[in-house]
This record gives structure tokens, sequence and C-alpha cells, in this order.
């Protein structure tokens, strides 16, 4: 991938504007979050280490949060998959953004983060 720009381009719609909008809160978030590409996803990096990542599901092609503190989350709405350390929040790019949950998630997440 050539750029995190190219990663949102080629999204189809709903799922373009699914991304978009969680690109902006998480940036927004925190001024010390910072965005990249790493494995051919954008990845938003915290403390100068992956935080999370934005991925899609192989099968529905929805939009997800992957944690990558997930481990040590413990929001009911998180799920493991098969991963054994990162979680996942899944998202549904055709119904109302769930904003006031993201928050909590990341908030969640960032303070994990900050306990070091």
């Amino acid at each position: 991938m050539k750029s995190i720009e190219e990663f949102f381009d080629i999204q189809p719609e709903p799922q373009k504007s699914c991304f978009l909008a969680l690109r902006s809160i998480i940036l927004e978030f925190d001024r010390q979050v910072s965005e990249t590409v790493k494995y051919g996803m954008p990845c938003f990096v915290l403390d100068s280490k992956p935080w999370l990542y934005l991925w899609k599901d192989k099968k529905s092609q929805e939009p997800y949060i992957l944690f990558v503190d997930g481990i040590s989350l413990t929001n009911p709405l998180l799920e493991s998959g098969d991963r054994a350390k990162m979680k996942h929040f899944q998202l549904n790019s055709n119904e109302d953004f769930p904003v006031s949950i993201i928050y909590e998630l990341l908030n969640e997440a960032w303070a994990i983060r900050a306990k070091g």
C-alpha cells in the first residue's frame, strides 16, 4: 500500500464513510495519537507503539477496530475471535454509528496504555 489515504480511497460505500468517521474520531481523541500503515492496514500509534488498527471482516467486509491491548480490556462488546491478545469491535456500516460506545472503548484502551 502506498499510503494510508489509498486504504480509505479504495473502500466501497458505506464502509468508506464508516472508516473515515472512525479515523476522525480516533485522531481527535488525543493529540498524541498518530497514524501510519502497518501490515497493509491503518494503524494508530500511541506512545510510539501500535495502539489500534482499522480493518474489515473477511466475510461481511464490515469495518472493525482492533485493539492491540485487547487482552486487558474488559468491555463485553469486544470480541477476541481467534486472537490471543487483541480484541475487536465490529461495526455495521448500515446502522447508526455508535459514537458513545467508541469513545468508551477508546477511553478504556487509553487508560490501559497509560498504566504501561
